[in-house]
């Protein structure tokens, strides 16, 4: 089980968090108060401008619910263009926001949001932001609509009861083989041995390999990326698309823990360095940049990085499971 963490507001914290208790995967629900002026403040506080807003901690099974997943739920009961304001709740506590922990998270949403801007003629204003502090409210709000059936509120829980279409579900844990040892990142000797020069280059010291130089640049046939070092999958071919930019280019890894995300400020510019999350192998950067209708990001990986599986060759090399995640549609 791999627990994360992510704060979302969307209005009276009653409802949203009634909601969200009722998803597979939703592992524990507390209601607070985010990102004010004051600390510790009381419900009477907020209600008086304190400048917090109305959230709920949610606490999730990452192997079972994605939060990409988690996004596509709450955007089916929060009006996304509504500013300071859900159903009959009036206010700068009632404003929508997602609050994140882990930098890595920052982009997930993004993505999310982008995808839902395209939806509506008006501007999103849901926040994207770090969460600076986060106080838990009185108890007499904490799942309050479990114990008031009939108090108020303005969503339908319901609707959580509802699945997602083509994308609640997450690609299974990848289990290295024994020749792999165990996915952990092997020695130096034993990756130098492995790898080719440029590939222990790119992944071991942060290199990037020329534009248009690497022949998975140009590849679209149906298969699956991973990684060169570990053979984590991190890539799907459904996922990948002609950037122009002269690297492979992805919408998305194909699940969100196979990669982490870092500040680089090696070019005097700060950019977003992808790496994977196991055997920690430079893979990249991923941009705001990416095609709205894939969620707005591009993750500009090196093609030695990766090594590419083609769809009918993913039995035997043992990726079998993934076979559905290269040829789904995109979601």
């Amino acid at each position: 089980m791999q627990e994360k963490v992510i704060y979302l507001a969307g209005g009276c914290f009653w409802g949203l968090e009634a909601y969200f208790r009722r998803i597979d995967g939703v592992l524990d629900t507390q209601v607070g108060y985010a990102n004010g002026h004051t600390e510790k403040p009381s419900y009477g506080d907020v209600c008086r401008n304190s400048g917090h807003v109305e959230t709920v901690k949610l606490t999730y099974d990452s192997d079972k619910l994605r939060l990409s997943d988690i996004l596509q739920y709450f955007f089916r009961v929060v009006n996304p263009v509504s500013i300071n304001r859900q159903g009959n709740d009036v206010g700068i506590q009632y404003r929508s926001g997602v609050y994140y922990t882990d930098p890595a998270d920052k982009n997930i949403i993004q993505a999310a949001l982008n995808a839902e801007q395209g939806k509506y003629t008006q501007a999103i204003a849901v926040e994207n932001l770090p969460l600076q502090h986060f106080f838990p409210a009185e108890d007499e709000h904490q799942q309050y609509l479990l114990k008031n059936p009939n108090g108020y509120c303005h969503i339908n829980v319901h609707q959580a009861d509802i699945p997602l279409q083509g994308n609640n579900d997450v690609p299974p844990p990848f289990q290295a083989a024994d020749d792999k040892k165990g996915c952990l990142k092997p020695d130096t000797a034993d990756l130098r041995e492995r790898l080719t020069p440029e590939q222990y280059r790119i992944t071991q010291q942060a290199g990037t390999e020329r534009p248009f130089s690497h022949e998975y640049d140009h590849l679209f046939a149906p298969g699956l990326y991973v990684d060169i070092v570990s053979g984590e999958p991190l890539f799907s071919s459904r996922d990948k698309f002609d950037s122009g930019c002269g690297w492979p280019s992805f919408a998305r890894p194909i699940q969100e823990q196979a990669v982490s995300e870092h500040d680089d400020f090696s070019l005097s510019r700060q950019r977003t360095e992808v790496r994977n999350h196991t055997a920690d192998s430079h893979l990249g950067h991923v941009f705001n940049d990416g095609p709205t209708e894939m969620g707005g990001l591009r993750y500009c990986i090196n093609g030695s990085s990766l090594r590419f599986i083609p769809y009918e060759e993913m039995d035997a090399a043992g990726y079998g499971a993934w076979k559905d995640w290269v040829l789904r549609e995109k979601s």
